[in-house]
């Protein structure tokens, strides 16, 4: 089954659902957010365009409560910059969703926008807000999906992590799994398979870059937080130590007779989680923009669990609870197609106690990339 197919977020509103289980991404976008900030102010005060309708677009929208998220920071920015430049009227704001066509649009349009479009109207924000219009743009961010020099911002949060397609290379040529036992490469993978993940990403990346150099105004702004590695720190030198604790559960669940050992063999999770250093590379290389921050930070996988309640405690099990709903919410697809639906429950449970181990040992930590350019 092709990527695109299958490489999205579990749908609706349920137990499992990612509009149920993403206040971890909420978490790092708030943390991401004065540098988005930062540079919608600065695209303001460089009059980037006299122009009446300012047009940006979100990468990798997903379906959840915090797709709407980065819209708000955007307006509440739009709002205090022109204040300070003492405009009488704010631009109108045209904003495109975009991700993979299997995206749950519905739930977006059907849950989250009305709300939104009312908090609007009841704030108003002394009324320094043009019209918002909120469109979808289905399709694949690693191609074209605007016409020429229309977009004046993008911004992308957790999403240039997932590649095209899985790399090609991860078979012999007489047709042995190159990545036998892992779902994804880890320190035991062969180094043709960390190099295949890692041409895969060079390809996907180098390819996003151009595809909004060519959609964006020359001095438009771009912020992308990505998930992404540390050698320096054991537990993100790979970047994602979940996956890796995913497919330890599922090696055990073969060792006992529950999942066909060629299945494990033959799972590749089409994701690569980058270091700073070939992100950097990458965007130098391809030679579109100037990077103008780019700042690391480290987070727990259990942050913002409270939800902004600071009193409550929760025990290990919770929290490994609570972590293992999220990454089901956004993996569960994929492994579902692979290896069917009747084991996520056991699965998701024994990676749940894995999770809540990690934690009590401090080392379930993730590596994040923050990074904001402009169009040369």
């Amino acid at each position: 089954m092709e990527v695109k197919q299958i490489l999205h977020m579990n749908r609706g509103e349920g137990e499992f659902s990612y509009y149920k289980n993403s206040l971890y991404q909420k978490q790092v976008m708030s943390m991401a957010r004065p540098i988005v900030e930062e540079a919608v102010a600065e695209l303001l005060h460089q009059n980037l365009p006299a122009a009446d309708c300012l047009r940006m677009a979100d990468m990798g929208c997903s379906s959840g409560p915090n797709t709407l998220f980065p819209l708000w920071e955007i307006i509440e920015t739009i709002h205090s910059t022109c204040r300070t430049l003492n405009l009488q009227k704010a631009p109108a704001l045209q904003f495109f969703l975009n991700d993979l066509p299997g995206n749950d649009f519905n739930t977006v349009f059907r849950s989250l926008l009305p709300n939104f479009y009312d908090k609007l109207e009841k704030e108003k924000l002394d009324k320094l807000i043009g019209p918002c219009f909120v469109a979808a743009m289905p399709g694949s961010f690693h191609g074209r999906l605007f016409p020429d020099n229309s977009l004046h911002f993008v911004h992308s949060s957790y999403s240039l992590h997932y590649l095209s397609q899985v790399p090609d290379g991860l078979v012999s040529e007489s047709g042995e799994p190159l990545n036998k036992g892992d779902i994804w490469f880890a320190k035991t993978s062969h180094p043709s398979v960390r190099r295949a993940y890692l041409d895969q990403f060079e390809k996907d990346f180098s390819s996003f870059l151009r595809s909004r150099s060519s959609e964006m105004i020359s001095g438009g702004r771009m912020v992308l937080t990505i998930l992404g590695s540390n050698d320096h720190n054991p537990s993100c030198k790979y970047g994602s130590q979940p996956l890796q604790l995913i497919g330890a559960s599922l090696k055990e669940m073969v060792d006992e007779g529950k999942v066909e050992e060629l299945l494990l063999d033959s799972c590749n999770i089409p994701a690569y989680y980058p270091s700073a250093e070939t992100v950097g590379k990458l965007i130098e290389r391809e030679g579109s923009f100037s990077i103008f921050r780019f700042q690391e930070f480290e987070i727990t996988w259990d942050a913002n669990i409270e939800d902004g309640d600071k009193d409550l405690i929760f025990d290990k099990w919770y929290r490994g609870k609570h972590v293992s709903n999220y990454v089901r919410a956004v993996a569960e697809p994929m492994l579902a197609s692979h290896f069917g639906a009747a084991i996520m429950d056991e699965l998701f449970h024994r990676f749940s106690l894995k999770v809540a181990d990690c934690l009590e040992r401090g080392i379930g930590l993730d590596h994040n990339l923050v990074i904001s350019m402009a169009k040369k």
